[in-house]
C-alpha cells in the first residue's frame, strides 16, 4: 500500500517508521512545508519520496493527516477535494470543528477522523520513534458518515499497529480529551511557570528536581505551535475542566487554611481510586 502523510513531525513520522516496519506501507511519501524536515526524513528512510501535496495524494492509496490541528481546517477540505478512491485520515487532537468544516463535503465518505492516543512531550522529526503506538487506544470518530470500506481499511492500519480501538462521536471525544489530556497539559505548563518564577537558580531546580516533579512537569516541554491551536479548537471544554480543576485545587488550599487535615487526608485517600483505573 502506497501511503501519504501529510506532515512529518513526530506523530507521522512516528506513523511512518511503524507502518514500514509492520509491513502495512509498501511505500511512503511525504508531505511537509518545512524542506528540512522532509530532507530528515528522506536520510533516515523515514519515508521514502518526498512530493506536493497534489502530487502525493494522486499517488496514495491512503493519506494520513498529520499536521498541527489549525492547518487541518484548510487542508482537510483540500485533500478531499483531490480524491478519487484514497481513504484520508487525521490523527488530530480536536475533532468536533473539523468534522463541522467537511460535513458537507461530495468526498466525505472517504475521510476517517482519527485520534491515536499516544505521544511524547517532544516534537518535529527529530522525535519520531518506533513502537510509540503499541498496546495504547485510538479513536475513530463519526464513522458512521464514513464508508465502510474505509473504516474497515482504518481499523486495518490501526490494528497492524497494535493499537486498541474505541468509537465517538467528535462532541464526546473533545470532552473526554479534554479531561484526560488537554487539561494535564494546562497544568504542567501552569507548574513549569510556577516553579521558574519562584527559583530563579534554574541549576539548583535540576538538582533538586525528584523523578515525581520531572513526570508532572514533562509536558511542559510540549511545543506551544501544536497545543495552542489544540486550546483554541476546545476552548470551551477546556475551560470547562479548568474550572473543576481549580475548584479542587482552590479546596486543597482551604483546607491547608484551616488546618483541617483529617479531610485533606480524606481527600487524598479519595482520589488514590485512580489506581483502580491506572494500575
Amino acid at each position: 500500500m502506497i501511503i501519504t502523510i501529510t506532515g512529518i513531525g513526530h506523530i507521522g513520522g512516528s506513523m511512518a517508521i511503524t507502518l514500514k516496519e509492520n509491513g502495512f506501507a509498501g511505500h511512503i511519501i511525504g508531505v511537509d512545508a518545512n524542506t528540512e524536515s522532509l530532507d530528515k526524513a528522506l536520510r533516515r528512510r523515514i519515508i521514502d519520496e518526498a512530493c506536493s501535496l497534489e502530487e502525493g495524494v494522486e499517488k496514495a492509496d491512503l493519506v494520513i493527516l498529520a499536521t498541527p490541528v489549525d492547518a487541518m481546517l484548510e487542508l482537510l477540505p483540500r485533500i478531499l477535494t483531490l480524491v478519487k478512491k484514497q481513504v484520508v485520515i487525521d490523527v488530530g487532537s480536536t475533532k468536533e470543528l473539523l468534522l463541522e468544516k467537511v460535513k458537507n463535503h461530495p468526498n466525505r465518505k472517504h475521510y476517517v477522523a482519527t485520534h491515536p492516543m499516544a505521544g511524547t512531550e517532544h516534537s518535529g522529526i527529530e522525535a519520531a520513534i518506533p513502537k510509540l503506538f503499541e498496546g495504547k487506544y485510538t479513536v475513530l470518530c463519526d464513522v458512521i458518515d464514513s464508508a465502510p470500506e474505509a473504516v474497515a481499511r482504518v481499523e486495518s492500519l490501526y490494528r497492524s499497529m497494535n493499537m486498541k480501538i474505541a468509537y465517538l462521536n467528535g462532541k464526546e471525544h473533545d470532552v473526554h480529551t479534554a479531561y484526560v489530556s488537554h487539561i494535564s497539559h494546562i497544568s504542567s505548563f501552569a507548574l513549569a511557570l510556577t516553579v521558574l518564577e519562584k527559583e530563579r537558580d534554574e541549576q539548583q531546580i535540576f538538582e533538586l528536581a525528584s523523578s515525581g516533579f520531572a513526570s508532572t512537569v514533562r509536558l511542559a516541554k510540549s511545543s506551544p505551535g501544536m497545543w495552542t491551536p489544540i486550546f483554541r479548537q476546545n476552548r470551551d471544554n477546556v475551560l470547562d475542566v479548568l474550572d473543576e480543576h481549580i475548584s479542587v485545587l482552590s479546596k486543597f488550599r482551604s483546607l491547608l487554611i484551616k488546618k483541617d487535615f483529617d479531610r485533606f487526608h480524606q481527600l487524598m485517600e479519595e482520589a488514590n481510586a485512580i489506581r483502580k483505573i491506572l494500575p
